[in-house]
């Protein structure tokens, strides 16, 4: 691991975001910056955020972005926000605002 970036508690639901994350896993960081910005999908901000200040974190350590590639990325279920709403006959129906913690890690390529 050269460098790594985490976003924790994002307003986003996990499995979309994994949705998009697995489009990623495993690529060169160039093939990752093309991809994400065409990507129709909400989570494609914030993973590119996060893709990006890792990249930062590499040059700090004086790495190119074109030596870098995805070796780890994940998106974990953080906590849930429980809201409710008006339900039929005075009830109230319980509403699950969910959260994820996105996590990427580095590499240099192998050669």
């Amino acid at each position: 691991m050269i460098s790594r970036a985490e976003n924790k508690f994002l307003r986003l639901s996990p499995r979309k975001t994994r949705e998009v994350i697995d489009l990623i896993r495993g690529e060169d960081v160039s093939y990752a910056l093309g991809l994400l910005p065409n990507l129709n999908k909400r989570p494609r901000d914030y993973v590119l955020k996060t893709l990006r200040s890792a990249i930062a974190n590499a040059k700090v350590k004086g790495i190119e972005p074109q030596q870098l590639y995805i070796s780890r990325i994940s998106a974990d279920e953080g906590a849930r926000w429980k809201r409710y709403r008006a339900a039929a006959f005075g009830r109230a129906a319980p509403i699950l605002k969910r959260t994820v913690h996105l996590k990427i890690e580095l590499d240099l390529k192998h050669k």
